[in-house]
């Protein structure tokens, strides 16, 4: 998924924009008819917000009292964007949102729960949607977004190089994958890697932590908890890649074209998502044998689980056409209009359903995908993640390029993210007080 970083914010200004965001709520109570002169707003980014607008024309026959405005936002400039019109008042009443950015606007009362409409729905249920990427959506046990599209990580490999080594698949365990990866390394030669693994990415060191069982935060997620035993493990396995000389290491950077020294077998493995589909088949030469397969893990193929990524379409809670919105919603969620999309966009459907379609099952580089979406796991949700993601990164990559030793890494990671959540542990602390003064009161 393309996301900016978050910032962070005080329990000062978060309770001053709650209070916002309940204000907007009781201002902007109802449900009716967004009809010509006041149009039901949606907001998309990227290409999707352009290619959305086709599907709109059908939803607009369907029903001709609603007319849907669309309004195409940058991802550069969305996650400002969203939280300016929120403060403001201004927000659409319908928006595609990045399913890491769900905690933070839930954390605003910026978003309408949806369980009642869902209960209600002949359209939306839970149990047509992957289950790590539905629950992306879930906080404190409320849905507030229906997953639009997804995405995961898999392996990316080079087929022919590993048959040389001996083996005919990705091996399922940790180990074994370890041993498949010496075997390619040795005989692809000097100046040649089984893997790489960037070190200006945050994403394998969360994927090798998930893997490990790591809950990566603790105490209500108010603490780092990357110094345990689990997090200890992920980055062992991980450091390890590099020691054996199966992974350069060398800042992602240094390597310009990813597709070319893949081709030219610098590397014979790369974890990354479904958007790099198109890209390997039209950048990589036609004659270089390569596909996708799901993460090993370290106790087999179950273990071998991913990220949870992708976008979901949420409701405003200030909106005053939340009935015409949950109609959109319905409408867009339906498979065929997720194959349509699919097919405008490239980005994975959300529902189950459409993976049955000849359109993915004829696709043989998504069936790792596929697979893997059945594997997910959602990120610890709150608003400061994606900031903890960019540390793990540095802290990871200081141990693998700066001769830092992983205890002093994961030390200097734990002691910056109790720092970054001081205000969340205040929160949480004033709440679980004021719950235990109300228990006691006669």
């Amino acid at each position: 998924m393309r996301l900016r970083s978050t910032d962070v914010r005080g329990a000062p200004r978060m309770a001053t924009l709650g209070a916002l965001a309940t204000l907007a709520t009781l201002a902007f109570t109802g449900c009716g008819g967004a009809g010509a002169h006041e149009p039901l707003r949606l907001w998309a980014m990227g290409r999707e917000g352009e290619v959305v607008q086709q599907l709109i024309q059908e939803f607009e026959r369907e029903h001709p009292g609603i007319h849907v405005e669309v309004q195409q936002v940058p991802w550069s400039a969305a996650h400002e964007k969203m939280l300016t019109a929120h403060v403001g008042g201004s927000s659409p009443d319908i928006a595609m949102l990045g399913n890491t950015w769900i905690a933070e606007f839930t954390a605003l009362h910026a978003l309408e729960p949806l369980d009642p409409y869902i209960a209600r729905s002949p359209a939306v249920a839970e149990s047509s949607y992957f289950g790590g990427i539905w629950d992306t959506n879930v906080i404190d046990g409320v849905v507030y977004g229906i997953p639009w599209y997804v995405d995961t990580r898999v392996l990316f490999y080079r087929k022919d190089l590993l048959q040389r080594a001996g083996y005919d698949s990705i091996p399922g365990t940790w180990d074994e994958w370890t041993r498949a990866m010496d075997a390619v390394t040795r005989t692809s030669g000097k100046g040649h890697y089984a893997i790489f693994l960037p070190t200006n990415e945050y994403t394998p060191w969360i994927i090798f932590g998930l893997q490990a069982g790591s809950p990566m935060l603790r105490d209500h997620d108010t603490r780092g908890a990357f110094s345990d035993s689990t997090y200890r493990k992920a980055l062992g396995f991980a450091l390890d890649l590099f020691h054996r000389g199966v992974a350069p290491p060398v800042e992602g950077a240094s390597i310009a074209n990813v597709y070319q020294e893949f081709e030219r077998g610098t590397f014979a493995m790369y974890i990354t998502g479904p958007w790099q589909v198109g890209e390997f088949k039209n950048r990589v030469a036609p004659d270089v044998r390569w596909d996708t397969a799901a993460l090993p893990g370290p106790g087999g193929p179950a273990s071998g689980l991913s990220t949870a990524g992708g976008s979901s379409l949420v409701v405003f809670r200030s909106s005053k056409h939340k009935a015409d919105a949950w109609a959109l919603i319905e409408f867009l969620s339906r498979p065929e209009r997720q194959l349509e999309f699919y097919h405008l966009t490239g980005d994975l459907p959300a529902r189950r359903e459409a993976w049955r379609d000849t359109a993915l099952t004829q696709e043989p580089h998504f069936r790792a995908f596929a697979i893997q979406l059945g594997r997910v796991v959602s990120t610890p949700k709150i608003p400061e993640w994606e900031q903890i993601s960019v540390l793990l990164r540095e802290q990871v990559e200081a141990a693998v390029l700066g001769g830092v030793s992983p205890d002093t890494a994961l030390a200097r990671l734990d002691r910056e993210v109790d720092r970054i959540l001081e205000k969340r542990r205040w929160l949480v602390e004033r709440k679980r007080g004021a719950a235990q003064a109300t228990a006691v009161t006669p």
